[in-house]
Order: structure tokens, then C-alpha cells, then sequence
């Protein structure tokens, strides 16, 4: 009996779904062509995987909290064409200029959020016109050309967040610890902490939490201000490992993360969220997107298949919500 309810408890959590479909995943693009799980393939999904995930484990806090955030592909953007202008134009130093890029980023998030809570304008509607505000100012600084970024090379702050060594045959870059242990923190922070019921008291009920002293706007601006930065740290991240800081990046990057964070469990209407289900909702669209591509599958229709996995995802988690509040 006991083992019953265990299984039956696991198969209703959140990240059960997720968990399946991954490993579906896994072994549908093994099974089609065994380069899939080739070391060298291994590496390139957990480079790219990295710097959009940071994003999506910032989002799923904020998502808890009943809010979006569409600004953050235009940060990461914007955040390493910042620093490099900065740089390339002799104000700052490499390191002073990435410091930079977070403040501002950071400031970005605390305007979004007094946006928010205090003239009490959707989240949605204010950081689509911070969306265009922040690509728009990318572009008119650089002309919409990319800026020069060879000059990083032997740079500290380079090998701190992307040097790359090899364990094996696997090509490992730094910025992985760095996702590992924003993952880290972030869970225990949303599971183990008060902080963390303070954010899915404001996603499930915020009157409620108010009523029992929760400071729910300042939880909720410390949330845009999180997403912010990480979102400047993921673009900055990028741009060091591929030599590029380009404005146009990122962009469509606000909705591959959401749908992350939804795919992995994370309730849309806000007051539950799940890190261990992003993290498996991030490798289930890198993965996707790297397996169509291996197999022979078009890349124009990588969104044919998202869209199809967020339908059924909403779906499987809404059957197993109902299973569980039925007793079943």
C-alpha cells in the first residue's frame, strides 16, 4: 500500500511529464541515428542549453509570483553590446563594463516591477514595451551591426564564465557550474526557504499573503530585478563563448523560456512552481531542437514541435492535477 501511494504520489508531481517525455525524447533520436548520444553532440547541447536556462530558472520565481517578464531576450541582447561598447570604445575595462551591463540590467528589472506594483499595469503590457525599449536602444547604439569581441581573449572574466576543458572526450565549459549552481540555490530558495513561500503566496493568493504580512510588491520586484540579471549574465555568457555580441540576439528568446518554464510544471496562473521541473523542461526543448536538426528534420520546424509538446504538457499536467485532487 505504501508503495502504491508512493507511485501514485510521484506519477501527480509536476515534473513527471516531464521526465517521461525527456527520456522519450532521448531514445527516439538515439534510436534514429546514434550520433545523438556521441560525446561531441553531448557537449554542444549543454553549451547552448546553459545561457537560456539561467533565464528560465530566473523565470520560473517569477512565474510563481503571477508574473511574466518579456524582456529578457532583449536583454540578452542588449547587456553584452553594452559592455562591449563600453570596452571597444576605451571608457571602461572589460570586467568594469560587464559590472555595468548587470547594474543597468538590474535597474531595467526594478523599473519593470515598479511598473507593476505600483501603477498595477499587467506584467505582460510593461515588459513588451521594455522589449522594445531595450532592442530598440541595442540597435540605434550600434547601428544594428555587431560589435568587435576579439579582444577578449586571455581576459579573466572570460575564463570564468566560459574557459572550456575536457573530462573524457566531453567538451565542458564553465558556465555549466554556473547553471548547475544558480539551479542550486534557486531550488532551495523556492522549496526550503520563506522567501520561497512568500513567492507562491503571492502567485496563489497575493490578498491572502498581504493579510498575513507578505510584502508582495517587494517580493515581486526583487523577482524582475533577478530575472534582469540573469538575463544580462546569460547574454553576456553567450556572446564571450561565441566571440559575438550581436542587438538582434536573443530575440523570440522571451518565449522559448517561458515555454520552458511551462513545459516543465510550473503553473501559469502563478502559486506553484518547480526548478527541478524547468531544468528538465530546458533539456526537453534543446534537446528537440538539436535532434530535429540531427535527424534530418527541417529547422523551420522546430516550432511545429514545441507548440505540439506545450498542448500536450498542458494537457497531461491538467489530467494528472485532476487525478490527484480526485484521490485517483
Amino acid at each position: 500500500m505504501e508503495n502504491r501511494s508512493f507511485i501514485q504520489s510521484f506519477i501527480a508531481r509536476p515534473e513527471f511529464g516531464p521526465l517521461v517525455l525527456l527520456v522519450v525524447e532521448l531514445v527516439v533520436f538515439w534510436g534514429i541515428n546514434p550520433d545523438f548520444l556521441s560525446p561531441q553532440n553531448i557537449s554542444n547541447i549543454l553549451a547552448f542549453t546553459v545561457e537560456l536556462g539561467l533565464i528560465a530558472l530566473a523565470m520560473t520565481l517569477l512565474m510563481t509570483s503571477g508574473e511574466f517578464d518579456l524582456s529578457v531576450g532583449s536583454l540578452f541582447g542588449f547587456s553584452p553590446v553594452l559592455m562591449w561598447t563600453l570596452f571597444n570604445g576605451g571608457v571602461t575595462s572589460l570586467e568594469m563594463g560587464f559590472l555595468i551591463a548587470l547594474v543597468v540590467a538590474a535597474f531595467i528589472g526594478l523599473v519593470n516591477g515598479w511598473f507593476v506594483t505600483r501603477l498595477k499595469i499587467p506584467s505582460f503590457l510593461v515588459t513588451l514595451g521594455m522589449l522594445l525599449v531595450v532592442r530598440g536602444t541595442a540597435l540605434f547604439v550600434t547601428d544594428g551591426f555587431p560589435q568587435r569581441t576579439w579582444s577578449a581573449e586571455g581576459s579573466w572574466l572570460a575564463d570564468i564564465l566560459v574557459g572550456d576543458f575536457y573530462i573524457g572526450p566531453f567538451r565542458i565549459y564553465a558556465s555549466l557550474f554556473w547553471f548547475i549552481g544558480a539551479a542550486i540555490v534557486l531550488g532551495y530558495v523556492l522549496t526550503q526557504s520563506r522567501t520561497g513561500n512568500w513567492i507562491q503566496a503571492a502567485g496563489g493568493n497575493p490578498n491572502a499573503a498581504r493579510a498575513r504580512g507578505v510584502n508582495v510588491n517587494r517580493v515581486k520586484v526583487g523577482l524582475f530585478v533577478l530575472s534582469a540579471v540573469m538575463a544580462s549574465l546569460a547574454g553576456v555568457i553567450s556572446s564571450l563563448r561565441t566571440s559575438a555580441a550581436n542587438p538582434n540576439s536573443g530575440t523570440g528568446y522571451e518565449l522559448e523560456v517561458i515555454a520552458m518554464v511551462v513545459i516543465g510544471g510550473t503553473a501559469l496562473t502563478g502559486g506553484r512552481g518547480t526548478i527541478i521541473g524547468t531544468v528538465l523542461g530546458i533539456l526537453i526543448l534543446r534537446v528537440m531542437r538539436n535532434g530535429i536538426v540531427l535527424i534530418g528534420v527541417p529547422g523551420l520546424a522546430y516550432n511545429i514541435f514545441i507548440g505540439a509538446i506545450i498542448l500536450g504538457m498542458m494537457a497531461l499536467h491538467s489530467w494528472l492535477e485532476r487525478r490527484h485532487q480526485a484521490g485517483t
